[in-house]
């Protein structure tokens, strides 16, 4: 059954395996390239906002991640269920949802369009199709979301330290004397020039990451709606032009019966003009019988001239 559905096995594996080789990828580049980051990020800081700022990035770019390995891994079981499950269908098209967890997506549709089917129910395909987008679309909002303000936050800390390096602009254009102004405005072009890049870093890293997570999601939701079509709603969906076969099937059996109990009619009453035919040649053979009776009695009496009396009781 599996040339009826076409999707990628174990895609979501994969993905999985290549975005933790990603990961390990740029903790390397980062424990390589330690020094370069500590003279960017930690050394000669004035304040804590390029670390607040830069923390906040990761963390989120870190909590995003973490929800999409996730996903990932209830994925994996979701195209191992599928594929479970063209395999039973294959072997057992009665129960191919055998050895199958009960919340598995194509368990829930398979059970779904069962109980629809046993209530007599018309089977709409693309209300199920969209009612599994929009379940599975809340699995990766949060990635979504993080996704779409990562950049943002890169934004949000570069006008941060444009704010500070104005006002030790503002301090050094006060006291020209005042070298700590210049050291401010160093501080917070630093700071803007960290964040920027932390968050263009961490933004090209995890939009990667979650357009491949896009890519397994769609590829598991057209396995589920192609196994739908092609095998689900042939064996549950009840339509009105199959109904009208049906009928008309269920017609030509009905005729065929009518026509066999018209025959058998005809046979019953062929069998009982038989019957009747029977019974009046037995009653003539009876009649006949008796009136040989009489005649064998008469030759007795007369043959032995037996008085009358006994002639009585003979008859």
């Amino acid at each position: 059954m599996l040339e009826f559905v076409q999707f990628r096995k174990h895609y979501s594996h994969n993905v999985l395996i290549r975005m933790i080789l990603l990961m390990i990828t740029m903790i390397v580049i980062l424990i390589w390239q330690d020094s370069f980051i500590s003279e960017i990020y930690f050394k000669n800081q004035k304040t804590d906002t390029g670390l607040i700022i830069n923390g906040a990035i990761i963390s989120l770019f870190l909590i995003g991640f973490i929800k999409m390995l996730i996903t990932l891994t209830l994925y994996i079981r979701e195209e191992n269920a599928i594929i479970k499950f063209l395999r039973n269908y294959s072997e057992t098209p009665n129960t191919p949802i055998e050895n199958i967890h009960p919340k598995a997506i194509i368990s829930s549709r398979y059970l779904m369009m069962q109980n629809l089917y046993d209530k007599n129910t018309q089977i709409e395909h693309g209300v199920l199709a969209s009612a599994l987008i929009a379940r599975e679309s809340t699995r990766i909002s949060l990635p979504k979301f993080i996704n779409n303000i990562l950049i943002l936050t890169g934004v949000f800390g570069t006008i941060v330290s444009l704010s500070i390096a104005l006002l030790g602009a503002s301090d050094l254009l006060d006291s020209t004397t005042n070298l700590g102004g210049m050291g401010t405005v160093i501080h917070g072009m630093s700071t803007a020039l960290s964040t920027t890049m932390t968050a263009i870093i961490c933004y090209l890293f995890f939009g990667y990451c979650y357009l491949k997570l896009s890519d397994v999601q769609t590829n598991l939701i057209s396995a589920i709606e192609q196994i739908t079509t092609n095998l689900l709603l042939p064996q549950f969906q009840v339509k009105p032009e199959s109904v009208l076969y049906e009928f008309s099937g269920l017609i030509r059996s009905l005729q065929g019966l009518v026509t066999q109990m018209s025959k058998s009619q005809n046979h019953f009453e062929e069998v009982e003009t038989r019957l009747m035919t029977a019974l009046e040649s037995y009653h003539n053979n009876v009649k006949d019988l008796s009136s040989d009776m009489s005649t064998i009695k008469h030759l007795l009496h007369e043959g032995f001239r037996l008085p009358d009396d006994l002639r009585t009781e003979i008859k």
